[in-house]
């Protein structure tokens, strides 16, 4: 992995990373664990294996694909074998498998929209280089994390399509640096940024409750519904209230 490049192996250590980059990174091991284990799910029902067999074997995709990585972590400095991760792996799984069990369906979405920062221009390279993919991998700014609902199905409002949802995100802003900012990086001295949460409540559209007969539309559809759409928002943060017309 490119990450490990410029690390030094080591012998197996545990590193306890929980505070930092504000639990963005851990919202974003949670996240991929539940899409992982969403596509194993539709894979193996695809594949005509049993509900109870898609939902242990495909439901448990997230914890699985993404425990090895905690291995390699494990053997590098300035990685380590991550407790946190491990339990956001499994939180990530658990919330699609008891989701599918109970309700037979995805009630609660965990969403992902990322967008460009000031901060990755300021870093000089410490949040990744001047590109969107770059920055996509380094810089936890950009994230916000989601989950959507639909509040004709969870408050039984039926005059509301199911379509329309309701948001909750959280995100970080300020950060350069996991558990504090840096002064420098490459010789260039960074500007002081103040590190602070936000959290968002937003519109939302889930493509999957829209009804068509094209297949083309339903699989742009199934994919469009792991991404929060850019839709009206309201930020609290600092302990201010902001307003969007539209945000991502």
């Amino acid at each position: 992995y490119e990450w490990y490049s410029d690390k030094k192996r080591v012998p197996f250590h545990i590193y306890n990373d929980f505070k930092g980059w504000n639990q963005i990174d851990k919202f974003g091991h949670f996240y991929a664990s539940y899409l992982e284990s969403n596509v194993g799910y539709s894979l193996m029902k695809k594949f005509n294996f049993s509900e109870k067999q898609s939902l242990i074997l495909g439901g448990s995709q997230g914890l699985i694909l993404e425990t090895p990585i905690e291995f390699f972590d494990a053997y590098y400095e300035g990685w380590g074998f991550s407790l946190s991760d491990m339990l956001a792996n499994a939180l990530g799984s658990a919330f699609f498998i008891v989701q599918q069990n109970f309700f037979g369906e995805q009630l609660i979405r965990p969403k992902l929209s990322f967008s460009k920062t000031i901060y990755a221009e300021d870093a000089n390279g410490y949040l990744g280089k001047n590109n969107f993919l770059s920055q996509f991998v380094y810089d936890y700014n950009g994230y916000t994390y989601w989950f959507s609902f639909s509040p004709s199905r969870i408050f039984k409002i039926k005059k509301i399509p199911k379509w329309i949802n309701l948001s909750l995100g959280y995100g970080a802003n300020g950060m350069i640096g996991e558990f504090k900012n840096i002064s420098s990086y490459n010789g260039k001295k960074i500007p002081d940024h103040i590190r602070y949460r936000q959290y968002y409540l937003s519109l939302d559209i889930d493509f999957s409750k829209i009804n068509t007969k094209s297949k083309v539309l339903k699989r742009i559809f199934k994919a469009l519904s792991y991404i929060k759409i850019p839709l009206p928002t309201i930020e609290l943060s600092n302990k201010k209230l902001k307003g969007y017309y539209i945000y991502f």
